[in-house]
């Protein structure tokens, strides 16, 4: 009996979040290990059909790049990588787009719609979704030279997010999950950061909540311990003082860059947890590191 009143109990206290979030948008990226390890892909599928079931909207973005470094391996392309991005010349663009858009994304709407959602699989070339430009990185050099200018190649960065083709989805109680590739001006194609794209359709879709699934559990002070909320200068001085470094960097900036832009609240989360989602969205502790306004 007692386990069927904490079951009871667990629901009760989700009920003031379900109210607080009904018919809101929340934009999720779906990356790491909650989408490698099959146990972890039903139980997200899982989630975001509860959410959608319940009146939440939730808008999947999600990565690829072990799948797609798998594929190039097995090409016997090398993957090369500057800063954090993939090189991406013409031929690993059209591998790129294949896994992505072909695969991965396909994978991901099987899952949701086996599990009793009614989800759509999209690039950001469908419609105009993601218009893009290309990227391109400068590197400082010493003794007062001009800065290095880098081409990653086919890797692009967002321009302009279409919100229409989503919010007509929604409308329609359909789950979007999108494959971040862009469009150019010129009908290119390009490969663009998942993060990148989850901050800025968040912030075209004015969404609730961006959540960033990660394989860690979230930022950590100087300790290593968990810090559970940050305001956006709590996060800016940990930016600063490099207590953040490496990879969390540019998810913590996309954070910073959708609450500063009308997103209501960012979270970065750890993947591997089951129902991840689900314990950050209606529980009080929430598992990961929540970053807000002020």
């Amino acid at each position: 009996m007692q386990k069927l009143i904490d079951k009871a109990k667990v629901l009760v206290e989700a009920l003031p979040y379900i109210k607080n979030f009904y018919k809101k948008t929340v934009v999720i990226k779906y990356g790491g290990s909650a989408m490698v390890k099959s146990n972890l892909k039903k139980l997200f599928a899982l989630d975001i059909v509860l959410l959608n079931y319940i009146g939440i909207k939730p808008v999947v973005i999600h990565g690829g790049g072990p799948q797609i470094g798998k594929f190039l391996k097995q090409m016997g392309k090398e993957s090369k990588f500057i800063e954090g991005y993939r090189v991406t010349d013409k031929e690993t663009m059209d591998i790129v787009e294949m896994v992505l858009v072909g695969k991965v994304n396909k994978e991901i709407v099987s899952l949701v719609n086996e599990s009793g959602g009614r989800a759509v699989g999209l690039s950001g070339k469908d419609g105009g979704l993601i218009k893009a430009k290309k990227l391109t990185l400068s590197r400082v050099n010493k003794d007062d030279l001009p800065p290095e200018i880098i081409d990653l190649g086919k890797v692009g960065d967002v321009e302009k997010i279409n919100p229409s083709i989503i919010e007509t989805l929604e409308d329609a109680l359909f789950i979007p999950i999108i494959a971040p590739v862009g469009i150019g001006e010129k009908g290119e194609t390009y490969n663009i950061n998942a993060d990148t794209v989850a901050g800025e359709m968040a912030i075209a879709l004015q969404a609730e909540k961006l959540i960033l699934m990660t394989d860690v559990e979230g930022i950590k002070d100087k300790n290593g311990n968990l810090i559970s909320t940050l305001t956006a200068k709590e996060a800016e001085k940990l930016s600063s003082d490099r207590t953040v470094s490496g990879g969390m960097i540019p998810k913590l900036t996309c954070c910073l860059q959708a609450i500063k832009n009308g997103v209501g609240k960012t979270h970065i989360i750890d993947g591997r947890v089951e129902h991840a989602l689900l314990l950050e969205v209606f529980t009080t502790e929430g598992i990961g590191t929540q970053i807000v306004l002020n």
